[in-house]
């Protein structure tokens, strides 16, 4: 029986203070590592991917840069390898605690496997992705700036990843069990402040109205993003788990599809 795909993405308020430009939370990163590396270790756990957030580190070279979603970048070429830079910075970052914890990363850039036209996406070149995971490689993509034909370049978040990458799986007839977001919040919460437990799809959508976007400077849209596109997952039969990454031990319980707090969005 063929192991379960789960893709994993480590928040950018969760690795970075958002509100410190170029600030890791290196001790957090390196905790997050040891917890994945241990999922990794499992024989008869999961298969995993993984994906980062660009944190204070490619949203503030963005936003500094005026490469926010709609601007045209091809007068900004200073910004964009400025952006390209940063983001890279914090994966460099990341991937240096997954390998010093013994998780075996094998790094994506995605502004080497994707490309945009007038702000739409194209299909990822995805092949030596799933042939990392068919070798036993945790491949590991983040948030990135990447080329597009007429406006220059375009901010690409891990959740458009995540999105392109499940429908590339499918394609592939490999099945996406669950995807694990985890952030700096117990799930999402209602107007009271309290955790939702559980979204339909729908329901999902219409709270991604309502949200507030993001803490700190973001070009991509945060909470209200994340929640979109568990939404778009779940119409597709995949099901999300947004949890509260600073709790220590939360990884293992998330991946394999156990309560562990926080917000499940689900297919109806």
């Amino acid at each position: 029986m063929a192991r379960p795909l789960v893709f994993l993405k480590l928040g950018g308020s969760l690795i970075t203070d958002k509100a410190r430009p170029g600030f890791a939370r290196h001790a957090a990163i390196r905790r997050l590592a040891r917890e994945l590396a241990a999922v990794v270790k499992n024989p008869r756990g999961p298969r995993l991917l993984v994906g980062h957030g660009s944190g204070s580190f490619g949203h503030v070279a963005a936003a500094r840069g005026g490469l926010i979603p709609g601007a045209h970048a091809k007068p900004s070429l200073d910004a964009i390898a400025r952006t390209q830079r940063a983001a890279a910075d914090l994966h460099q970052i990341v991937v240096a605690a997954l390998h010093g914890a013994g998780a075996r990363p094998f790094s994506f850039a995605p502004s080497s496997f994707l490309c945009s036209a007038n702000g739409r996406l194209g299909a990822p070149f995805a092949g030596p992705i799933f042939d990392a995971l068919d070798s036993g490689l945790l491949p590991v993509v983040y948030g990135d700036i990447v080329l597009d034909e007429r406006r220059g370049a375009v901010i690409v978040s891990t959740e458009e990843l995540f999105q392109l990458l499940a429908k590339d799986a499918a394609r592939r007839k490999l099945d996406v069990a669950r995807v694990v977001w985890l952030g700096e919040t117990d799930g999402v919460r209602n107007g009271s402040g309290r955790t939702i437990p559980r979204l339909t799809a729908a329901e999902a959508k219409r709270t991604a109205r309502r949200v507030i976007g993001a803490s700190g400077i973001d070009v991509t849209g945060g909470m209200a993003l994340r929640l979109r596109s568990a939404a778009a997952l779940a119409e597709a039969g995949v099901p999300s788990a947004i949890v509260d990454g600073r709790k220590a031990g939360a990884i293992a319980p998330a991946i394999a599809g156990r309560e562990t707090g926080g917000t499940l969005v689900h297919p109806r």
